[in-house]
């Protein structure tokens, strides 16, 4: 009996180590943040990634009785289905109105939030500069800043924020989907981007001195650090099914700015790569569907690289750093290398450089030294807003 006894309490003391240790994104650390919201009528920006214990957070904090008068959306809409890139009409979800903030609205205004006294911002974004959740959030602190509105963001895990790496934003390439001198990859959560939006008077307001005036309440997550793995069960945006492509986003999302597919339209986007004129035995073929009504090279039969792994062996080959040489190897290949390049492919990587190296021929070493003085100087910027620890 002693030895029962004896067993069940080391189970227990394990089970409570294990919790004690467990990560917990900030939207489930009740405590900290509902007190805050009570009594107060709350707008909050998110998407149904959003959950809370398989609930959105919506339902999770109607629940809680907290007095939610609408609702903000990034792009791809509340919930997440819709194409990238394109407009997303204002809706309803339990009841409240949705008003999209992509596109020529990207913030809300002054009249969007006479009868809001708190926003709340609860998005998982997976921590690349070119996925627009972060150029959103800049948007709102700004709004919030100008109508004198406290923010609250619930900070979430960043599944890339293992490593840095990348060009560093040029001024002149500046856009939604890349509004500040950080590199592609940048190793951060969105609480510590807010923070250092505010602390470096990032944010577009004038005087630049008055983001000092915004108040900015960050609700931090338990047991997490920048070497934490996360798994995320519902696609933060259409076309990432799965960590798999969540890892591989960062070294393949500026082929949006090339004539190439990165396998919109098919079971696995940010999985494949590929063109109809290459030659390969791996093939895929592009068609309409839900997030990809009309995707690139739309019913042809692509040829290239099948990158499908499981997400641990991607990770691995990851090797915490993006990977250029597909750049490099689908330049070398292309039949008409003048068409290779869209004028999108600078916004995307944020400089003209990488696309004048790719049609020199530079070596992947010589790129990736090119990259190393921004990043150095980016990383001393950085680490005055980390909330978490590295590892």
């Amino acid at each position: 009996m002693k030895n029962i006894l004896l067993v069940l309490a080391l189970i227990l003391q394990l089970t409570t180590a294990n919790a004690a240790n467990t990560l917990q994104a900030a939207d489930a650390n009740f405590a900290s943040y509902l007190p805050l919201l009570a009594n107060q009528r709350v707008a909050i920006f998110t998407n149904n990634a959003s959950q809370v214990d398989g609930q959105n957070i919506v339902k999770v904090l109607l629940q809680h009785n907290v007095n939610i008068v609408k609702i903000f959306s990034p792009e791809h809409g509340f919930s997440g289905l819709s194409d990238a890139g394109t407009k997303v009409a204002n809706s309803e979800e339990s009841n409240l109105q949705i008003i999209s903030l992509y596109g020529k609205k990207d913030q809300p205004s002054a009249q969007d939030l006479n009868n809001v006294d708190v926003i709340v911002f609860d998005i998982q974004d997976v921590g690349v500069r070119y996925y627009t959740y972060i150029s959103s959030l800049q948007k709102l602190m700004e709004a919030a800043t100008n109508n004198h509105k406290p923010l609250i963001i619930l900070d979430r895990p960043n599944p890339n924020a293992s490593y840095i790496d990348g060009p560093i934003l040029e001024a002149k390439y500046k856009s939604f989907v890349g509004m500040q001198a950080i590199p592609i990859v940048y190793g951060m959560t969105i609480g510590e981007y807010a923070k250092m939006l505010v602390g470096e008077k990032w944010l577009d307001l004038m005087p630049k001195s008055k983001a000092s005036q915004l108040k900015l309440t960050i609700i931090p997550m338990l047991n997490y650090t920048h070497a934490s793995k996360y798994q995320i069960d519902i696609r933060p945006s259409p076309n990432l099914p799965n960590m798999a492509a969540i890892y591989w986003y960062p070294s393949l999302g500026w082929f949006e700015g090339t004539q190439l597919s990165v396998g919109r339209g098919t079971e696995m986007p940010f999985q494949v790569l590929g063109y109809p004129r290459f030659k390969s035995e791996f093939s895929f073929k592009p068609q309409p569907s839900i997030g990809a009504l009309n995707p690139p090279l739309n019913g042809q039969i692509c040829h290239g690289w099948n990158l499908q792994m499981p997400e641990s062996a991607v990770f691995l080959q990851i090797n915490g750093q993006i990977q250029l040489r597909y750049l490099i190897d689908s330049y070398q290949q292309f039949p008409n290398k003048s068409k290779f390049f869209t004028p999108f492919f600078a916004k995307l990587a944020g400089t003209d450089s990488l696309r004048q190296q790719i049609i020199a021929g530079t070596s992947e070493s010589e790129i990736r030294r090119s990259w190393q003085k921004g990043l150095q100087q980016f990383k001393l910027i950085r680490i005055k807003y980390l909330l978490y620890p590295e590892s």
